[in-house]
């Protein structure tokens, strides 16, 4: 197993499994830990893997975005960055290899979307999914779409408002998740899912990938269009928030 700042590489067969380790900051999607998952994943067909298998270090699979990071950011420069990690997200999607998702303890805001965009997903059944940012002050739009294509735009709605949280067995009962089992058994269902998916012609996968990405791009905003959307962080329930993680080691 190899490691760069912030995401444990790991040959595993034809299988890459990536592992964001930041349990210090709960596996926050900042910066750097977008740029580092994007290079393993867009890699992993040229490196001759036949799937990826994308995990967060326990507890726990991903709290979303960076709010220390983004708290230093002027309104604009978060726009750009929210931007960034959309299209990284939305990249998913154009891989050669299925990228799948296991996902334990939660998955929040930013995390949540991350685990939508990938292709497949496998839950525990105890999984806290939800999305605070409404209650916080803001909507960032990035990869709203893919959630919009996994369960509908009325629970997309109600799950981008925070109205409508869900464990793991609610998740896969919307089609969030593809796949639902006992807490724990995340990551050993979704590698055996990625074995098996690996030893497909591969031809033949990348083909069903091209396919239905057709279907994606309908149903997925643009960076661009979705930026038009975005409340301004400016706002005082917003700051307030960002703030408060400004003064977090």
């Amino acid at each position: 197993m190899s490691t760069t700042a912030h995401v444990g590489i790991e040959a595993l067969g034809r299988v890459r499994l990536l592992t964001i380790m930041r349990p210090e900051r709960r596996n926050a999607l900042g910066t750097q830990t977008m740029v580092e998952l994007d290079r393993a994943i867009q890699s992993a067909a040229d490196d001759g893997f036949g799937a990826v298998v994308l995990t967060g270090a326990e507890p726990a699979f991903c709290a979303g975005s960076d709010l220390k990071e983004l708290a230093g950011m002027s309104p604009a420069e978060m726009r750009d960055h929210e931007r960034r990690t959309g299209d990284i997200a939305a990249g998913f999607s154009a891989v050669n290899v299925p990228v799948i998702a296991a996902v334990e303890g939660y998955a929040l805001g930013g995390g949540m979307i991350l685990a939508a965009s990938c292709d497949l997903v496998v839950t525990a059944d105890d999984v806290r999914w939800n999305m605070p940012e409404v209650r916080n002050g803001w909507l960032p739009p990035w990869g709203l779409g893919a959630l919009v294509g996994r369960v509908g735009p009325q629970r997309a709605l109600g799950l981008t408002l925070g109205a409508s949280p869900c464990d793991g067995t609610q998740a896969h009962h919307i089609g969030l998740a593809d796949h639902v089992c006992a807490p724990g058994a995340a990551l050993r269902e979704a590698l055996a899912l990625a074995e098996t998916i690996a030893a497909l012609p591969a031809h033949a996968v990348q083909s069903t990938k091209r396919f239905y990405q057709r279907f994606r791009q309908h149903v997925a905003m643009d960076a661009d269009s979705a930026a038009q959307f975005e409340t301004d962080a400016s706002h005082p329930a917003a700051q307030a928030l960002l703030s408060r993680f400004a003064k977090k080691p």
